[in-house]
């Protein structure tokens, strides 16, 4: 069996998807000036925003390859890269509907563009200018996923064999960010319900299907695409259960976000549902009275993390992250070397990460 690869292996894909992707943005400029300059602050965001992350999808899509017997070629690069398009349309998309003023470190896609209506001095509402691009921007970006990922120089019929795969992915995402609306608007509910959110928002879009992606695109038998299922949902939903624990105490430094700015969005998360199952009358009256709150100060969020820690959700939700990452790493035994190795890695990077 082949040794395992090293967290160095990891960083070099990382560089080979940034380098795609700065290429394939390179590009769209002359289609997108052949329509007009003024186009060109979209793809201006576009970089910017698609200059960080962790490029988790990117790597899962890259090791359910390897797994299923892909080779280290160049020609899986597009492929995988073309998902970070697609998160890039999910996270413009998300910040939208949360009004969220950053993404990761610098103003959102929406308030970005808000802002070159205010510097311009354009007529109208420049907030209602920012959003209406911000959503333009994101559909673009699915576009662009689209294209890379059917243009890779991979065999037609492994493309065409990993479609169904790719459109289950979407509409999975967009269903689950429908799921979270709606229990925003219904102001939450059940821990069951906070982790259907969970898993079809975040967990099956982050790792499961990315998986199968890679495998599909390899020819990975039945029984590997099964093995990636039993790894990757549970892994999946730590994932998203850790994102979570950082909305609310994470280090704005390291997160990109502001501190509390999930309470200030209200976001409907497992920790928050815990918490108000848990929590006494005059608890859950305190996170009625706060939670939502865009203006809601540091003083509110303090009390509202305090509230949070003496329910007991947070060591609750740190059992479940821990349950799922055990149930997931028993999966990851049926997966070969060289993809093992690194998949262990990244269940660490996914679920112990501070950011």
């Amino acid at each position: 069996m082949a040794a395992a690869q090293s967290p160095l292996d990891a960083e070099d894909l990382r560089v080979r998807v940034q380098k795609e992707l700065e290429g394939f943005l390179e590009a769209q400029q002359p289609v997108l000036d052949a329509v007009s300059d003024d186009v060109l602050p979209m793809l201006d965001a576009a970089r910017s925003l698609l200059s960080g992350g962790k490029r988790l999808r990117p790597a899962f899509a890259y090791w359910g390859w390897r797994g299923a017997g892909g080779a280290d070629c160049s020609e899986i690069i597009p492929a995988v890269a073309a998902l970070e398009f697609l998160q890039a349309c999910a996270l413009i998309h998300d910040d939208v509907m949360d009004g969220s003023d950053t993404r990761r470190g610098q103003p959102s896609v929406h308030r970005r563009f808000a802002g070159l209506h205010r510097t311009a001095r354009w007529t109208g509402s420049a907030e209602a200018f920012g959003s209406g691009a911000a959503i333009l921007l994101g559909d673009l970006a699915l576009v662009w996923a689209d294209q890379l990922l059917f243009s890779a120089p991979l065999p037609q019929e492994r493309l065409f064999a990993a479609k169904p795969v790719y459109d289950r992915m979407r509409a999975e995402l967009m269903s689950g960010q429908y799921l979270d609306v709606l229990e925003q608007a219904r102001g939450g509910g059940s821990v069951e319900r906070a982790l259907r959110v969970a898993r079809f928002k975040a967990a099956k879009y982050t790792v499961e299907e990315p998986l199968h992606l890679g495998g599909t695109l390899a020819e990975a038998p039945p029984e590997l695409l099964s093995a990636y299922s039993a790894y990757g949902v549970p892994l999946g939903e730590a994932f998203q259960l850790r994102d979570d624990v950082l909305g609310v105490f994470g280090d704005p430094e390291v997160t990109g976000k502001p501190a509390g700015d999930d309470l200030r969005e209200g976001k409907r998360t497992v920790l928050i549902a815990v918490a108000e199952e848990r929590g006494s009358p005059s608890q859950r009256a305190a996170f009625h009275r706060h939670l939502g709150d865009p203006h809601l100060d540091a003083a509110g969020v303090e009390e509202l993390r305090d509230l949070i820690n003496h329910t007991g959700a947070v060591t609750y939700v740190e059992e479940l992250i821990e349950d799922r990452v055990h149930e997931a790493r028993v999966a990851l035994d049926r997966v070969p070397q060289p993809a093992h190795g690194v998949l262990e890695h990244l269940t660490d990077a996914a679920t112990r990460r501070t950011g």
